[in-house]
């Protein structure tokens, strides 16, 4: 018996319907309101636990959603066109890992935006 993926991803909000409906909106994660289940692609997902007093993402944070993405100039292009900020560093990217791209939700929450390399 073995666990075959992640079921969920469950965090606080402070307007937890906006909030759900800005990512509907801009990253296509989740669903409408009144629907539970997001059907996800098949691929790979990283859990990693980072040491308490990492940089990778903001120390005031406990987590940082992490986004597999298939087109991330293109989902780049739109973010900035709705007016939300995308960083990018050339050190954040790998050849063999992909490319890579943070941006934050309303609420403060770090996102990054994962390009994996193609095999």
């Amino acid at each position: 018996m073995a666990v075959t993926g992640i079921g969920g991803l469950f965090f606080r909000a402070k307007d937890p319907k906006a909030l759900g409906e800005w990512y509907l909106k801009h990253l296509g994660v989740g669903a409408p309101e009144g629907v539970w289940i997001w059907t996800q692609q098949a691929g790979p997902t990283v859990f990693q636990p980072f040491k308490a007093d990492s940089d990778y993402f903001p120390a005031d944070k406990q987590h940082m959603i992490n986004l597999r993405v298939d087109d991330l100039d293109g989902l780049m292009a739109s973010l900035k066109a709705a007016g939300i900020e995308v960083l990018t560093k050339a050190e954040w990217d790998a050849p063999e890992v992909g490319r890579f791209a943070r941006i934050y939700d309303p609420e403060g929450n770090p996102i990054e935006l994962w390009e994996p390399a193609r095999s």
